[in-house]
């Protein structure tokens, strides 16, 4: 990691995208040609990680990638970005999770297939304490529950701040709740008896999470703190992909917050802001590293 800058410790799914532009959708028994294609590490953690990099901080990513062939090309996009990788599977030769997916060009909306972390089950790794206590803050996107429990554990202990990418509720997502001090949500994230962006911020704060936020793409992002809440307005932008945006808000809050010691209503806001500004820029190109050029 680099010296003197931000440090953060992202933890979670870690795949290969194969990305292609495409006019629509195929219909089942049809054959189409894509307008680009681009291949890439993805995941949320790991397209966290990367926008925190590039954003100057020194970003670790705790996953799984293994030695098939085809992790070369995740291990080596990573390196490509600076992102320093503790692989738990690393004798593993299965081929890593692959995501692939389809972007619509007229709409940026996107399509994805994905084994996510099926493949594997990660145990904590014997050094995890000092490989969190190396870091300012912590990040998990609730992929390799056992390993994200055990992180956030970690870093309640060391004093470090967890942020929570709540894509969606999974199994044994509730036992880690009582372990973050920031969760932003997307408006998929719906746990138990909630309906509205209101009840998963009441949810998640009788569940013990401090700072709260519920993103929902092109609308204001909602969010609710110990003294008060808001909402903050998203960029528009001539949308090209929405493919990993929420994986880059993540990492630019991250960066962010890694800044503040002692948070507040006006830098949690300030700093949701700043991460929708990059968010959305990342929107107007296609794949998930043509914004960063």
């Amino acid at each position: 990691m680099r010296s003197g800058a931000r440090r953060g410790l992202f933890v979670g799914l870690c795949t290969l995208d194969v990305i292609q532009l495409v006019d629509h959708v195929p219909a089942p028994d049809e054959k189409l040609t894509a307008r680009e294609q681009t291949v890439a590490a993805g995941g949320p953690a790991a397209n966290a990680a990367v926008t925190f990099a590039h954003l100057g901080g020194a970003a670790g990513l705790l996953s799984a990638i293994g030695s098939h062939p085809l992790a070369r090309a995740v291990t080596v996009d990573l390196d490509r970005a600076g992102v320093t990788v503790s692989d738990l599977a690393p004798h593993a030769t299965d081929p890593p999770a692959v995501s692939s997916i389809m972007v619509t060009a007229a709409t940026g909306q996107r399509a994805v297939a994905s084994t996510n972390a099926t493949g594997h089950r990660l145990a904590p790794p014997a050094d995890l304490g000092a490989l969190v206590a190396a870091c300012d803050i912590v990040q998990l996107d609730g992929h390799h529950m056992q390993l994200a429990t055990a992180t956030a554990h970690a870093a309640r202990a060391a004093g470090r701040r967890t942020v929570l990418d709540a894509g969606s509720w999974k199994p044994g997502t509730q036992n880690l709740l009582g372990w973050i001090d920031v969760a932003v949500c997307s408006a998929d994230f719906h746990p138990p008896g909630t309906r509205t962006p209101t009840d998963v911020l009441r949810f998640l704060h009788r569940h013990g999470v401090a700072w709260a936020a519920v993103t929902r793409g092109e609308r204001p992002i909602v969010w609710a703190g110990p003294d008060g809440g808001g909402t903050v307005d998203v960029p528009a932008v001539p949308v090209a992909d929405t493919l990993g945006a929420g994986d880059v808000l993540h990492g630019a809050l991250t960066h962010h917050l890694a800044a503040q010691r002692e948070l507040n209503s006006q830098g949690f806001a300030q700093a949701l802001r700043a991460a929708a500004e990059v968010a959305s820029r990342a929107c107007t190109s296609f794949g998930t590293r043509a914004w960063m050029r």
